[in-house]
């Protein structure tokens, strides 16, 4: 799967096409502790299990990805989770933005279907690894969600709350998988308020340091679940 691609760097930006080869959602990534506990928390209050393992690497088609500003899904049980997503070829790392939206009733009788149900939007602007990783601390994932009219502030937190992406490219691969043409969602944070459906979401990765932002948004429209 071809995606056309912005790349943001130090200098101005410039189209790239990625050839996209595999779709992993990674999850459980956190380095606290603490706060994945309390993402695992939130997700147990709905009737979704604790996994059995932390990080897990989930694959989902590569048709789920899009970057259309808006998404169809069945029912009303899904929601939105930021994330930051690497694209990785045999010469460069890119990060982009995106979101794994899942679908929360299925989710609670399999991770993997739950999330191969419904879209996964990302930004069509990237950034190169190696122009932010010598301040990678630094980075802020932000998300607003628009829930019955009233946009309020859904998650924030720095990307520090996730390992560190080549940790986690690390790991993927002493598991057997392969990062040529690899997409791969790392991981999120924790929501005020808990876990809730929205009509649109709105997310940002925020660089002070180069004081700059990636943003995408999307709006959701529920299908009638038929009997």
């Amino acid at each position: 799967m071809k995606l056309n691609l912005t790349v943001e760097n130090r200098v101005g930006q410039y189209s790239r096409a990625f050839n996209a080869k595999k779709l992993v959602i990674a999850g459980w990534t956190g380095r606290n502790l603490e706060a994945m506990e309390a993402h695992v928390a939130e997700l147990e209050e709905i009737g979704i299990a604790r996994p059995k393992r932390m990080p897990e690497y989930y694959n989902n088609g590569l048709n789920l990805l899009t970057t259309d500003e808006s998404i169809q899904v069945v029912g009303d049980s899904s929601s939105g989770e930021i994330e930051f997503v690497l694209y990785i070829d045999e010469e460069e790392i890119f990060v982009g933005l995106g979101s794994d939206h899942t679908d929360r009733e299925v989710e609670k009788v399999n991770v993997t279907v739950s999330k191969q149900v419904c879209p996964k939007p990302v930004s069509t602007t990237v950034w190169k690894y190696s122009d932010i990783s010598d301040h990678w601390e630094r980075l802020l994932l932000r998300s607003h969600a628009v829930i019955n009219g009233d946009r309020t502030l859904y998650q924030e937190g720095p990307v520090t709350t996730m390992k560190d992406p080549m940790d986690l490219l690390v790991e993927f691969e002493n598991r057997g998988g392969e990062r040529n043409g690899l997409v791969m969602y790392c991981g999120t944070l924790a929501v005020h308020g808990g876990v809730r459906p929205s009509q649109s979401f709105e997310m940002e990765l925020h660089d002070p340091v180069m004081t700059r932002s990636i943003r995408h948004s999307y709006s959701v429209s529920s299908l009638e679940m038929g009997d």
